[in-house]
């Protein structure tokens, strides 16, 4: 399901955790899963190395397959085309400032040109 994001609520249609409403909080679009809050958390045990001396047990998300979810209520996650306009905008100003700066860079190399002329 496409229409799913972060912060969704949602309702487990099938599976162990049939009938559960929970909240997505992370989505593997690649795999087709939604890691939702308290539901598929497993721990997994770490082998001692180098870079973790000590070991021990780290709690990750199983992810649950979409097709397997069904939206309770949407967040309110919306697009901003504004923002989008603002920004755009901004990059603008930031290109006509830079312009405006090399044009007057330009202008001052050629005034240092011509006073050196004048002066010899």
């Amino acid at each position: 399901m496409k229409n799913l994001k972060i912060n969704d609520k949602v309702l487990v249609i099938s599976g162990s955790h049939k009938g559960t409403e929970a909240k997505i909080v992370a989505i593997d679009r690649a795999n087709g899963k939604a890691m939702l809050e308290g539901i598929g958390m497993v721990e997994r045990h770490m082998k001692r190395t180098q870079y973790n001396p000590k070991g021990g047990k780290k709690t990750i998300h199983l992810g649950i397959n979409l097709s397997n979810l069904k939206l309770v209520e949407a967040s309110e996650y919306v697009k901003s085309a504004v923002k989008k306009l603002d920004l755009k905008n901004s990059r603008n100003a930031v290109k006509a400032d830079k312009k405006a700066e090399k044009k007057a860079e330009k202008e001052a190399k050629k005034d240092a040109k011509k006073l050196k002329k004048g002066a010899k």
